[in-house]
């Protein structure tokens, strides 16, 4: 996988759709799966599509007429950097403020605390 672009929010909705398809997908396939979710036109989201391959996080395959896009960017790989670009921003780059600031907010079950504590730990040791 190649460097990782900077992929607005509404590429990501894109990205998250060939993300989630096992092999590649027309642009059609990808306007359908996005009907319901987005409230944009087919043109909308093909421009989208050909942005994401400008930036190259999509490459495709051409297919006698068709085109089937698929991802050239790992998605751990993007949330990785989209993570580490908004702490930086935020938080001045340091994650300790921000998860502070996200266990004073967010209502926890008790399962969700232990999964924190196992990881915590994990990182301890």
């Amino acid at each position: 996988m190649s460097e990782i672009p900077k992929i607005s929010e509404a590429e990501w909705e894109v990205m998250k759709i060939v993300w989630l398809k096992s092999s590649p997908c027309t642009a059609n396939e990808i306007v359908d799966a996005l009907t319901g979710v987005a409230d944009w036109k087919p043109n909308t989201i093909k421009t989208l599509i050909n942005r994401l391959v400008k930036k190259k996080a999509l490459g495709y395959k051409e297919e006698g007429r068709q085109y089937r896009y698929y991802p050239l960017v790992d998605q751990a790989e993007c949330i990785k950097s989209e993570t580490n670009s908004f702490v930086k921003r935020m938080f001045g780059g340091t994650l300790q403020p921000m998860l502070v600031a996200f266990l004073k907010e967010e209502k926890l079950s008790q399962d969700e605390i232990e999964e924190l504590k196992r990881i915590i730990e994990e990182r301890k040791g």
